[in-house]
């Protein structure tokens, strides 16, 4: 298996994988539960929504602070810390006796999953080469989304047995999660020191030298844009959408699910190889313009026949963009850059939280029609901004047993000049 999948690949993208799948398993299996147990205390739905909401918040809010200690302490000890609080507070949330306590400690889950989930990527991106970024996401992404599918088909019947179950097995599969990860990653380089350079190997990249970058600002919108997509329209309104619009029943919403995971799975691995061997812009460009035809076709076509197509190509389309852009960021950061990755995240996050609000408004508003157009032109800006910025390429220099892109070459390409992104 690791031959096939895994190939030239460093052990620690293996190692990270069975991490994310272990964490993702977990949250599938406590993620449907969370707001059956917020009202089993008696609070009405904008408290729920209330739990659900800290977590992202506290992800958000505590990104930044998260980068910043990858960079002082290392990725690995971040990483570990984070799991460990994670589940702690899932553990704690089980046994939880009040809406506040259980509001408390999803907040604290948050700062845990910010501090996994910057330092994961972060270790990511740092330990492998530029020709090997896009498969390495590609599989690092699908072992989220292989454990986010498995999760909720164990998490059913663990609820029906007792509501606080789930977050006992949580806490369980986290600590799974967490010994992998100390074990596997042990000969991981705790930190980076300083900013000097050592020989050829790049020093740390700022978030200010970053945002300098044309080629990384569009990885953040783009990353916006999906997330708004993804969380705004497809989790929130689609599934409003079939039962009011179209109205069919929730058996037609989980088939449009079913049909975007697995076209999105399909395309995570292909996708990655295609952005180490043909560069990263053209793959944001195409994820980003799929996702657009995907919500006009909503827009244009409110039948069940252009719900299901709108569903395949949206899958095909968020699959382009769950690796590209992350390519980019690994591009930018080269071998160090915490607060690199965690503004990346917190784009994400922005869009994950603004998503639902505001076009959840939109159709209120005016119309669910409305709402997908709005979440075209999006996508469509970030595709625009994506074509109009450099593609840091580094691959035909790598193949071509060239030297690093010079001073003017690197500005051309997208290349920070500090050395970052080079192998």
């Amino acid at each position: 298996m690791r031959g096939k999948l895994f190939g030239d690949l460093p052990s620690e993208v293996a190692v990270l994988t069975a991490v994310a799948f272990s964490v993702a398993i977990g949250f599938g299996i406590v993620a449907p539960v969370i707001p059956l147990f917020a009202r089993h205390f008696g609070v009405g739905r904008a408290e729920v929504g209330a739990v659900l909401s800290a977590f992202a918040f506290m992800r958000l809010a505590s990104a930044l602070g998260v980068g910043r200690l990858v960079d002082a302490i290392g990725e690995r000890v971040v990483l570990a810390t984070g799991i460990g609080i994670v589940a702690v507070s899932s553990a704690l949330a089980g046994f939880a006796h009040s809406y506040l306590q259980l509001l408390l400690l999803r907040g604290a889950g948050g700062i845990g999953s910010a501090m996994f989930s910057v330092s994961a990527m972060g270790l990511l991106l740092r330990v492998v080469g530029p020709t090997q970024r896009g498969r390495s996401v590609g599989l690092f992404q699908g072992g989220f989304l292989l454990g986010g599918i498995s999760g909720p088909a164990i998490g059913g019947p663990l609820a029906a047995w007792s509501i606080r179950a789930p977050f006992f097995v949580y806490a369980g599969t986290l600590a799974v999660a967490g010994t992998v990860a100390m074990v596997g990653l042990r000969r991981a380089a705790l930190a980076r020191k300083s900013d000097k350079t050592d020989g050829d190997k790049p020093g740390r990249t700022s978030l200010a030298d970053a945002l300098r970058q044309r080629t990384y600002r569009a990885a953040l919108v783009a990353n916006l844009a999906d997330s708004w997509a993804a969380m705004g329209v497809r989790n929130t309104l689609v599934p409003l959408f079939v039962l009011e619009s179209l109205h069919r029943g929730t058996g037609w919403v989980g088939v449009g699910f079913t049909i975007v995971a697995g076209t999105n799975a399909a395309t995570l691995i292909p996708a990655g190889r295609i952005v180490d061997r043909r560069g990263r812009r053209p793959v944001i460009v195409a994820g980003c313009l799929l996702s657009a035809a995907s919500m006009a076709l909503l827009a244009l076509s409110p039948t069940i026949v252009g719900y299901v197509f709108a569903m395949l190509i949206f899958g095909i389309g968020s699959g382009l963009l769950d690796v590209a852009p992350a390519a980019v960021v690994g591009d930018v950061a080269g071998k160090g850059g915490g607060t690199v990755v965690a503004a990346f995240q917190m784009a994400g996050d922005g869009g994950s939280v603004s998503g639902p609000v505001v076009a959840g408004w939109v159709a209120d508003t005016w119309s669910y029609g409305t709402a997908f157009w709005v979440t075209t032109g999006i996508l469509a800006g970030a595709a625009t901004l994506a074509a109009r910025s450099p593609d840091a390429r580094l691959l035909e220099h790598v193949e071509n047993g060239l030297p690093a892109p010079s001073h003017d070459e690197s500005a051309t390409m997208g290349v920070p000049t500090n050395g970052a992104g080079r192998a």
